[in-house]
């Protein structure tokens, strides 16, 4: 610790008496100054031990000392060094008395104790302060540092930094969650900072907050000081270090914060060429697979993805326009890598090793590749209307967050790549990939209001995540990779289609065909394709729409289809007659009736939307 009044009067060479303050000695003491100016306050800084003859102070006037020792006070000075036997044999009683009215310390200085002596001193004392602070926060590096090294990873750095700080510390991950905090009583404290977490997030690292008593009712909210230090090197921060402590941190205190911050930057941060190579190796994983190559990705990937590829898994396809606030062509997939028809680079977040959860959960996003480079962690470039200083939303890297820090979190592997203005994901079946998915479609589902169709939600702006669509594949293997792939592009454009976020295969392979007809294509071929029939009904000579309609829902059969319309069949034949003489079509054929009845239901589908 500094130099105090106390340690000086304490010191043997000195010989220092206290004659005032003495309940005011464990000040500590910044420097040791000589001054014999009436009023030398505007050239002091504060914290300072002041040291007098009183060659030019009136110091037998009670008056003059008292606004003397108040002015000292005042600058804030620590006290009063007065030297005896050169202009006064013994301290005035008017300086002593005004320094005990004032409770201001007053040292007796005897005429053996040079100034020079206790400037060296205090200068000693600050010095080896200084090189103690400096030594603890090497020494706090050097067990942070084999802490972040053991299998227990940043769980046991957090617990050896809340000891050095005799606080606690939480960490957070890249979507905002607490990890890892220590003691275990912090993370109750850690999660109710969650809004600072979330603004600090935001800010381009590095960057920090101090948070002081946040008004909570629990004790902790308003004793303790709080300050967060994001985690990165990049545009996004990649976690974020908040240490709690009951007085601002000392320079060992910030020793030990600062070693905790690049240990914990290194460990979710890679070089750029280990993050290329690993994005390469999952872009041909992925390529192997929907070549129809199982057993070579399995072979390349090796163990690296864990038991991915050894059992059921999920394919997801999910979309962006470039519409989407923040989003640009490109934006989130880095650096492009064409292998027949999927680019950009991928990353897998590999099963963590046992009780080393937390270094999953920090692990690098898929394609941050470098400084600078965008990341998935909900946020990938400044775009159109971001404010400055903070980063535009981008669909396609929150999703890719939810589902690698669902993954990280509970040690499964998932493999994820970018391919321009998609996003491919391989997951476990029923793991926590897909259940995170399907959370955050709902999310972005109720952000979107009641509206379920595209047109209905043109009339109000849409969300950041607006245009986000995801299509799901069913279960499949290794050796069913391609038509899992074909499977989640199906659902993709029903999802598409449908102004839905997020659809299965499963839903569309049991649902009905229907829906599908709502598409422009579709309707203007039936429109085309009726036309004729429309124009002919319209002169007023028959109503040839409504009996084809009725005539082909009853499967051909003449007098129910009659009876439907009111009409003998006789009339009804006639009317069938004159749908082949005008279409040019024999309604004895399959296909002819087939393209008639989904016309019709595409056009009827359209007039209801």
């Amino acid at each position: 610790m500094p130099p105090t009044l106390a340690s000086l009067v304490h010191h043997s060479a000195l010989k220092l008496t206290v004659l005032a303050g003495g309940e005011r000695l464990e000040t500590p003491v910044r420097w040791a100054h000589v001054s014999e100016l009436a009023d030398p306050t505007p050239y002091l800084d504060g914290g300072e031990l002041l040291l007098i003859t009183a060659m030019k102070l009136d110091a037998e006037d009670p008056e003059a000392m008292r606004r003397y020792v108040v002015r000292l006070a005042g600058a804030g000075v620590v006290g009063l060094g007065f030297a005896v036997g050169v202009n006064y044999d013994t301290v005035p009683e008017a300086l002593v008395a005004a320094a005990r009215d004032e409770g201001f310390p007053l040292l007796e200085v005897p005429r053996r104790t040079p100034f020079i002596a206790i400037s060296k001193a205090v200068s000693a004392a600050i010095a080896a302060d200084q090189y103690r602070a400096v030594t603890a926060g090497f020494e706090a590096q050097r067990e942070l540092t084999r802490a972040a090294m053991g299998m227990e990873g940043p769980a046991a750095l957090l617990a050896r930094l809340a000891a050095h700080l005799d606080g606690w510390a939480a960490l957070y991950d890249a979507s905002g969650a607490v990890v890892a905090a220590a003691p275990d009583w912090a993370a109750r404290r850690a999660a109710r900072l969650s809004a600072d977490v979330e603004r600090l997030r935001t800010r381009p690292a590095p960057a920090s907050a101090v948070v002081g008593g946040t008004g909570g009712e629990e004790a902790e909210d308003a004793a303790d000081r709080v300050e967060l230090q994001s985690l990165g090197t990049g545009r996004r921060a990649r976690g974020v270090l908040a240490v709690g402590t009951g007085a601002p941190l000392g320079t060992a205190e910030r020793y030990a914060v600062h070693s905790a911050v690049a240990l914990l930057t290194l460990t979710t941060e890679r070089s750029r060429s280990l993050q290329e190579a690993e994005g390469r190796l999952g872009a041909a994983v992925l390529r192997m697979l929907l070549a129809g190559e199982p057993d070579h990705a399995h072979a390349v990937a090796g163990r690296l993805y864990g038991g991915l590829l050894d059992a059921p898994f999920r394919m997801l396809v999910a979309e962006a326009a470039p519409s989407a606030a923040g989003t640009q062509p490109g934006a989130y997939a880095g650096e492009d890598l064409p292998i027949e028809g999927i680019g950009g680079t991928a990353k897998p977040v590999k099963a963590p090793k046992a009780g080393n959860a937390v270094n999953a959960a920090l692990a690098p996003a898929p394609t941050a590749t470098g400084a600078g480079a965008a990341t998935p962690a909900a946020a990938a470039a400044n775009g159109p209307g971001a404010p400055s200083g903070e980063l535009a939303p981008d669909p396609l890297g929150a999703l890719a967050d939810a589902v690698e820090t669902a993954a990280a979190r509970t040690g499964e592997a998932v493999l994820v790549v970018p391919d321009g203005e998609r996003l491919i994901v391989l997951a476990s079946d029923g793991g926590a990939a897909v259940a995170a998915c399907a959370e955050h479609a709902a999310a972005v589902e109720e952000r979107r209001g009641s509206a379920t169709r595209p047109r209905d939600r043109a009339a109000a702006p849409p969300a950041p995540d607006d245009d986000l669509v995801i299509g799901l594949s069913a279960p499949a293997g290794p050796i069913a990779a391609v038509g899992a792939y074909r499977q989640a592009e199906q659902a993709l454009s029903v999802a598409r289609r449908r102004g839905r976020v997020l659809v299965e295969h499963e839903e569309v392979a049991a649902g009905s065909v229907l829906p599908l007809l709502a598409d422009d294509a579709v309707r203007a071929f039936a429109d085309g394709m009726l036309r004729a029939l429309r124009d002919h009904d319209a002169t007023g000579r028959g109503d040839l729409v409504a009996s084809l309609r009725a005539w082909l829902s009853r499967h051909g059969q003449w007098d129910a289809a009659a009876a439907d319309l009111g009409v003998h069949r006789h009339t009804l034949r006639y009317r069938m007659r004159r749908v082949e003489e005008i279409l040019g079509r024999s309604l004895d054929d399959p296909d002819v009736r087939m393209e008639l009845w989904l016309a019709l239901k595409a056009t009827a589908s359209s007039s209801q939307t």
